[in-house]
């Protein structure tokens, strides 16, 4: 399974090696935006707020699989959590749960997997599977990310 993303939080470097804790933090949130944007073209589709797009939810979904081959490890170095940078919403847990950050990522991972299979199938397919890539989401926003 491509956990990559999670489990190079074990590797993480240090801030000396990664520029400064602001820009690291507005790398993270940049690419967090990435999967952001291409989660708002199904719930948009999903809604009826846009028309469904066989070609477009594919991509999507084809998008956000290319993003989780990303090595993350560089976004999530000590000194980057919420008590350290303003704007952060990275919660210090983060850097204390190893173990559940992965399981989630892995979560996330298999729903993805799921919608990549099905994005292109149909309205329903597609509404269908986001409901279970959401809620991986909102179950890691829950546990590691600051309101």
């Amino acid at each position: 399974m491509r956990i990559a993303l999670i489990a190079a939080l074990i590797a993480a470097p240090t801030l000396s090696l990664a520029g400064s804790a602001e820009d690291t933090v507005a790398a993270r949130q940049g690419y967090y935006k990435l999967l952001g944007a291409n989660m708002d073209v199904f719930a948009t589709m999903a809604k009826g707020e846009r028309d469904y797009d066989a070609a477009a939810a594919q991509t999507a979904a084809d998008n956000m699989v290319t993003l989780t081959k990303y090595n993350l490890g560089h976004l999530y170095i000590l000194g980057t959590s919420s008590d350290d940078v303003e704007g952060s919403r990275a919660l210090p847990k983060i850097w204390n749960d190893f173990a559940g950050v992965q399981a989630k990522g892995g979560d996330f991972v298999k729903a993805l997997m799921d919608m990549q299979t099905v994005a292109g199938q149909g309205k329903a397919e597609m509404a269908g599977a986001l409901g279970a890539l959401g809620g991986t989401c909102k179950g890691c926003h829950k546990e590691y990310r600051a309101k």
